[in-house]
């Protein structure tokens, strides 16, 4: 027995070593497993980018249009805007101008003494004579008084500049800059509206509006008339501040067709001497003149203020008031540097229709009136004679010509040129017109479409 166990212990002690330095054995490579990235299929990359891009391109096209079609409904519902008024300027008065010795100021008024003998004798002049003294107080109280006055009308003129750039030899980018003085002639609720000498806005890059306190703002062009040259802008009034606002005011429009105007004394205010604020003191020596322009009869006002030949500005009488617009580019050669304007009551319609952005009318034609004396020596009908017709004009091609005298424009008599520019200033252009003509005794008809300059 004692062999049998100790067999047996060695059996088990053999067994337990061989299990101690067992290992398992190495398992085959064709059963080892290996995690492999799946291969990137670059072209659905690709595609699935770009259509990642162009859906967001989509989208943000689709935001922006919603946005800008939605936003002007949206704050015009809670922030209503005003329409823009139209501009109307009010029917002329004649009223008698101001002498100057009525500005000056009188303390009290001495009774008027009733004279009764009907004739003085020299020694009774002489001693009434010598009552009046006129000194340097009162010099000085009149043109104290003219100047209060410039300084109040002054504060409708504006310096409108007109800003160009350009580059140099260095590619170096500088600005030019060309000035004229302007005035207000209206708010119509949106924008202030200026009036200017459309010379310095020719190609121009910018506008720039000075007003009488030296603030700047940006203005924009609503329409130049090609006749006159003369031109409109607007200044909104959200771009103007408060103070400024308070501060300027709107020229008041006279009348140029007074009957006492020559010989009265004005001021020239804006750049008559070719600076921006700048002032002349003189008088009228001639109205009336009327330029020879296509539909238009535009009148003159000379005077004896010698200025520069680049002035601009504005003519007033000693109400203050707008009688004129200076424009020295019809000064004649032998007037030299005289300044003379345009006359503010012919010019009220054309300002009217800038001023509200509305096309005038063309015709083409150059006309005067038929004076009652033409009329009885020489047999010829009242109305509006032609002088002249323009090349390739809406008149021309209608047939009318020279020497021609119109008497009808469809159901309205024409008895003077003002009559027929009256009639086309209120039709637009594209509009159709029957003209009634008398053509060397003869009477005929002539259709007419208007057209644009």
């Amino acid at each position: 027995m004692g062999e049998q166990d100790k067999e047996q212990s060695g059996i088990e002690q053999g067994t337990a070593k061989e299990q101690a330095e067992y290992t398992p054995p190495v398992q085959p490579d064709f059963l080892r497993e290996t995690i492999k990235q799946k291969p990137v299929n670059k072209k659905k990359l690709i595609r699935r980018t770009v259509i990642t891009v162009v859906m967001a391109v989509v989208f943000g096209l689709v935001a922006c249009v919603t946005f800008l079609v939605l936003e002007p409904v949206i704050s015009n519902r809670l922030y209503p805007e005003e329409e823009a008024k139209e501009v109307q300027f009010p029917e002329e008065t004649v009223t008698e101008e101001m002498k100057p010795e009525d500005m000056l100021v009188e303390e009290e008024k001495e009774p008027e003494v009733e004279i009764v003998q009907a004739e003085l004798e020299d020694e009774q002049i002489e001693k009434l004579l010598s009552q009046v003294q006129f000194g340097m107080e009162d010099y000085q109280a009149l043109y104290g008084e003219l100047a209060e006055l410039a300084q109040t009308a002054g504060r409708s003129i504006v310096t409108v500049t007109g800003v160009v750039s350009d580059v140099d030899w260095f590619n170096d980018i500088y600005e030019n800059e060309a000035s004229a003085s302007g005035i207000i002639v209206a708010n119509n609720g949106k924008s202030i509206l200026i009036l200017v000498s459309g010379g310095t806005l020719n190609n121009v890059d910018s506008i720039i509006v000075t007003f009488c306190d030296q603030a700047k703002v940006n203005a924009d062009l609503v329409q130049k008339d090609v006749t006159t040259g003369l031109a409109v802008l607007s200044v909104p009034l959200m771009s103007i501040e408060e103070e400024t606002m308070d501060v300027i005011d709107i020229a008041n429009l006279g009348s140029s067709n007074n009957s006492n105007l020559l010989g009265m004394p004005v001021m020239a205010l804006g750049s008559p001497m070719g600076t921006s604020g700048s002032v002349c003191y003189g008088v009228v020596t001639s109205v009336g003149t009327v330029l020879d322009q296509p539909d238009s009869a535009y009148k003159t006002i000379t005077t004896d203020i010698y200025a520069s030949r680049n002035a601009t500005g504005v003519l007033v009488n000693l109400k203050g008031m707008v009688i004129g617009i200076i424009d020295n580019v019809n000064t004649s050669n032998d007037m030299g540097n005289l300044l003379t304007a345009y006359g503010i009551s012919e010019l009220k319609r054309t300002i009217e229709k800038m001023s509200n952005d509305k096309e005038r009318a063309y015709l083409g034609i150059r006309g005067a009136d038929v004076t009652r004396e033409a009329s009885e020596e020489l047999n010829i009908p009242q109305g509006a004679y032609i002088k002249g017709i323009e090349m390739d004009s809406p008149a021309m091609a209608a047939g009318i010509q020279s020497g021609d005298v119109v008497v009808q424009i469809n159901e309205t008599p024409i008895n003077t040129y003002n009559d027929l520019l009256t009639v086309l200033y209120n039709a637009n252009p594209e509009d159709t017109l029957t003209f009634m003509l008398m053509r060397q005794g003869r009477e005929m008809n002539a259709t007419v479409t208007l057209g644009t300059r």
